[in-house]
């Protein structure tokens, strides 16, 4: 069996790329207390959470001991008057330079949050939105990293009709949000059966169904809902974390199983509380899970 590797997520944190996502710890705590449950690698955040100049940024990393694995990375990509690779060329030198592995591509909408609404594509946006993956592909490779695209509330690419027009459209692999699939429409479960080949990534978040019910029919805005506990620390929602951990280890999943899950910090936390507290039971609920599945 191959080694299984997990990470942790700044978001897990509360640290986000949207404006006004609550209070923002400090990379030098958020980075001691991934440390202190014992994490060796990490996600790099949103832009400005880490230091943008490459050697800067692999330097605050080595610091903590910390593996750079890559991370999420929104990009307008439907635009026919945006060329989203020059802002994928600079945070590839950044990966280079961290010596980290995974792109996870975002289709942002290029409106800032989750909760406004989408434009609507048609066959010929689709089309833009499948040549640039392409091109992002091929520059990715050039610089070994893999790009695995992320299906997210609120973006481009959410729902089941639209992770089918990428399933079918590209030959890209997907980072495989429990969470966000969920949310969209897509049953967590049947796809990674379905297409346990097409996973290069794993974002592991639980769920209240309840609260994600409530994002899903519009009652309540996806950024009121994360404050609301929609997504849960592992084992305590109602996704079948087992099921899906186990099915990607018996299938061999060699990517990363990284413990994301997103949550908004209202003030700093005192010395030892707030989301260290959740990390450390997501960490220990995935532990269990990996030794029963050894």
């Amino acid at each position: 069996m191959n080694n299984v590797k997990i990470a942790a997520a700044p978001i897990s944190w509360g640290v986000c790329e949207v404006p006004d996502w609550g209070h923002q710890m400090s990379p030098e705590r958020v980075l001691a207390e991934m440390q202190e449950l014992g994490f060796d690698a990490t996600e790099f955040g949103p832009e400005g959470f880490l230091p943008d100049e490459p050697a800067a940024r692999a330097e605050t990393l080595e610091r903590h001991s910390m593996q750079a694995v890559g991370g999420f990375y929104p990009a307008v990509i439907h635009d026919p008057d945006h060329d989203p690779l020059p802002g994928i060329e600079r945070e590839l030198e950044a990966y280079t330079a961290a010596g980290a592995d995974t792109l996870v591509l975002a289709a942002a909408t290029g409106v800032d949050g989750y909760d406004a609404e989408r434009p609507e594509l048609d066959d010929a946006g689709w089309e833009i939105v499948c040549r640039n993956i392409d091109r992002i592909l091929a520059a990715a490779k050039a610089r070994g990293v893999t790009v695995s695209l992320h299906s997210h509330v609120g973006t481009m690419i959410e729902t089941p009709a639209e992770v089918d027009r990428i399933l079918n459209g590209t030959d890209v692999d997907f980072c495989f949000d429990t969470g966000h699939m969920f949310i969209g429409g897509v049953d967590p479960v049947e796809f990674v059966r379905k297409h346990t080949g097409r996973i290069s990534h794993a974002h592991l978040k639980d769920v209240a169904l309840d609260r994600a019910r409530s994002v899903q029919n519009g009652e309540q805005a996806y950024y009121d809902a994360v404050v609301d506990g929609m997504y849960q620390p592992l084992g305590q929602g109602d996704i079948d974390i087992d099921s899906i951990v186990g099915t990607l280890i018996r299938a061999g999943f060699d990517g990363w199983f990284t413990l994301e899950q997103d949550t908004v910090v209202a003030d700093e936390p005192a010395s030892g509380a707030g989301p260290i507290e959740q990390a450390r039971a997501s960490l220990s609920y995935l532990t269990k899970i990996i030794e029963e599945n050894r």
